[in-house]
């Protein structure tokens, strides 16, 4: 048995079974919901997970054995690249023994991307919404290593290092046409918590580099100061938001939880959500939250 995602998520849709799963950039932090309140939203999903033999025995999920088993011509086209391994047997995440272990060929697929929008309501509370993807199978993020401790009581951390795939270009569009582009990653993520949460902060590097230049020439290294036909008004207020380019980081939270693990190889499978700041145009446009939630695999060593 396997969750589905909603309707509007359909391009995310993979041939395996389906999980439910302003001011200067600088400053910009993502506005992420309370951590405890997280950690407990994840141990939630994770219980459900487990329960319904999400990653062990749905319909044509794939182990790494039967991935490393197929042709190129086999996986052209179908998406299966794109797609996170499961486990062939799942047992119970307690038999995880304390430890210090290298967490590798870590693999974060999202299955569910939301942004916050604000409610079209007088007085409404803004609330994330479902989206549509408009970009590639590429999102996922795959090679990741890390340190992942197992404390006595339970406790765990992981700090991930600077190896493999840990970032993804996307865009996704909004029900009323607005299109959201953002960079999907869990760079210098350092988690903690326990097996059924483990959440932490993350870098969320400028979705476009210094070099690149807007259509009137302006970028953050090169290019002109101020839009040519305008140079007298380049330090006005109405313009030095798009004069003034920006590829300053910002900051992102994400909760992980463990939902089986294979004993006999070492292999672990979760759930995951992240909230992240969307692209800012270099500084010029406020960034919009965007809530992401999936699969993560993983090998213990």
């Amino acid at each position: 048995m396997a969750f589905s995602v909603s309707s509007s998520m359909m391009a995310l849709t993979a041939p395996r079974a389906q999980a439910s799963r302003s001011s200067r950039p600088a400053k910009v932090v993502c506005a992420a919901q309370n951590a405890t309140d997280k950690a407990k939203d994840v141990a939630k999903t994770a219980a459900a997970v487990a329960a319904t033999a999400l990653v062990a025995g749905a319909a044509n999920a794939l182990t790494v054995d039967e991935i490393q088993g197929l042709s190129y011509l086999q996986v052209k086209g179908t998406g299966i690249a794109n797609n996170c391994p499961t486990l062939a047997n799942g047992g119970d995440p307690k038999s995880i023994k304390s430890g210090t272990y290298t967490l590798q060929n870590m693999c974060v697929e999202p299955t569910k991307i939301q942004v916050k929008e604000e409610s079209q309501f007088r007085a409404g509370e803004t609330e994330f919404v479902d989206t549509k993807l408009m970009t590639r199978l590429t999102y996922t993020l795959e090679g990741l290593k890390g340190k992942f401790t197992v404390g006595g009581s339970g406790d765990v951390s992981f700090e991930k290092a600077d190896e493999g795939i840990d970032f993804a270009p996307a865009t996704v569009q909004l029900p009323g046409g607005e299109r959201v582009p953002f960079l999907f990653t869990l760079k210098e993520l350092n988690a903690k918590g326990s097996l059924d949460g483990f959440i932490g902060d993350f870098t969320v590097p400028s979705y476009r580099g210094s070099s690149f230049l807007d259509p009137k020439g302006r970028g953050g290294s090169t290019g002109y100061d101020t839009a040519v036909a305008l140079p007298a008004r380049g330090d006005s207020d109405e313009l030095v938001r798009e004069n003034i380019k920006s590829t300053a980081s910002s900051k992102g939270t994400a909760s992980f939880s463990v939902a089986q693990v294979d004993s006999a190889t070492g292999e672990v499978v979760g759930v995951f959500e992240s909230i992240q700041p969307s692209d800012t145009d270099l500084g010029s446009k406020v960034p919009k939250d965007v809530k992401i939630t999936g699969l993560w695999y993983g090998q213990l060593s």
